[in-house]
């Protein structure tokens, strides 16, 4: 994206704020794309309003020829296995110049193991892909434990359409396990009968989804941007609502509130009834740790907001299992410590999958902003480092859309000073 706009941050001296996050894409990703699969006619409710969330329900909706699902990663995955299904139809799934070079081939030998017919428009192992819906057979399928857990949601998901069912066999380490618990819950939700057999093995049978209402709940990662203001705010009496959450909630990214109980965040549940969202109140703690070490292998996508509260909290940090955030939006890794030195933090990597902070600091130069390299977390994660300076600024601040596009404006009903 070029440099297109710029907005200057400054936050409010008090904080008292009622917030209505967006759905969770996750769950809604994935319940539409069930929902498809049962031939429901009655849409999931609460759907994200997200870019990612959007370009499925737009292919959902006009199933044109030539499917251009933009920047959305898990669109292009979901999809991908969706499409595969589709009896009788044949269809180009296209994306933005980033989404031909993130890889696919790991999915596309698996479906064809399957039986798929699937071909590669332009480079090999890279979509676009041309795909050719058909009946598949199923049985037994090993993949690497260890690649983006969506491939293995996206064979999950098409499961129980396969005469013979799946039997999926993960080898190695499995990452983002909690994710693959979030797809065999919502398929559960729709009849489907999934479920881990062993440590390593998932177990679909070829029993079709049932068609149901369906309420999506509020993400859990869109509530940590609120979580690091409420952390990073000079406000002794700071008080933030979030609407919509559940205790017990299967976002893996709900872990998040266990986590900033550390940096001095402590979260109320107004009720704690199972299944049912509710309202959250967030307050400082007055406790927080001297030091931070962390295995985000299960959420990767919260090291960003980590590695920002961290440093402005003068927490020195040491986080793991963030091998996938180099074939994310943007290479994170590297991105993180760019635009962390402009803060004035020297923060280093360790096998593209370790980032540590020992407390060593460097001149801060933020004249030209803060860059966001069309990941809308970047932008998410760094708004909220206004409340510990003056004022922050943000470039392209337009990517929050793919996660959470009224997030400027929830910061303007909050007080925050937005300006261009």
């Amino acid at each position: 994206m070029h440099y297109s706009m710029q907005y200057t941050i400054t936050a409010p001296n008090s904080l008292r704020h009622t917030a209505e996050l967006p759905a969770s894409k996750s769950i809604s990703n994935r319940a539409l794309i069930i929902h498809a699969l049962s031939r429901g006619s009655i849409l999931p409710e609460n759907l994200s309003n997200c870019d990612d969330t959007e370009v499925i329900v737009n292919a959902l909706k006009d199933n044109p020829y030539e499917i251009n699902i933009k920047a959305a990663g898990t669109a292009m995955r979901f999809m991908t296995a969706y499409l595969a299904v589709k009896d009788g139809e044949e269809h180009v799934l296209t994306g933005t110049e980033r989404m031909k070079h993130r890889p696919i081939s790991v999915l596309v030998d698996a479906l064809r193991f399957l039986g798929a017919d699937i071909q590669y428009v332009g480079e090999e192992g890279f979509p676009p892909l041309r795909i050719k819906g058909g009946q598949l057979e199923g049985g037994l399928l090993e993949v690497p434990g260890n690649i983006s857990s969506q491939y293995i949601s996206a064979l999950l998901m098409i499961a129980p359409t396969l005469k013979n069912g799946l039997t999926l066999r993960l080898t190695g380490d499995i990452i983002s396990r909690p994710y693959i618990d979030l797809t065999l819950w919502t398929m559960r939700e729709f009849g489907a009968d999934a479920e881990w057999s062993d440590f390593e093995t998932i177990v679909v049978r070829p029993k079709p989804y049932k068609e149901r209402a369906y309420y999506i709940e509020s993400d859990w990662s869109g509530a940590s941007y609120w979580y690091e203001i409420m952390a990073l705010s000079k406000d002794p009496d700071a008080e933030v609502k979030l609407t919509g959450l559940m205790d017990g909630s299967k976002q893996g990214d709900s872990s998040l509130r266990y986590i900033f109980s550390l940096l001095g965040v402590k979260t109320h549940f107004e009720s704690k009834t199972q299944g049912v969202p509710t309202t959250v109140t967030i307050k400082h703690s007055g406790r927080c740790v001297p030091r931070l070490e962390y295995d985000f292998i299960n959420s990767p996508d919260l090291a960003q907001t980590f590695v920002v509260t961290c440093a402005l909290l003068n927490v020195p940090f040491h986080f793991h299992g963030l091998k996938t955030l180099k074939i994310k939006e943007t290479d994170r890794i590297e991105a993180l410590k760019n635009e962390m030195k402009k803060l004035g933090y020297v923060v280093k990597s360790v096998n593209d999958s370790d980032l540590i902070w020992d407390g060593e600091r460097c001149e801060p130069n933020m004249e030209n902003g803060i860059d966001t390299y069309e990941d809308h977390r970047m932008a998410l994660a760094f708004a909220p480092v206004s409340c510990r300076l003056n004022d922050i600024k943000i470039n392209n601040p337009q990517v929050v859309t793919k996660s959470y596009p009224n997030f400027w404006d929830d910061l303007r009903d909050a007080q925050f000073n937005i300006h261009i």
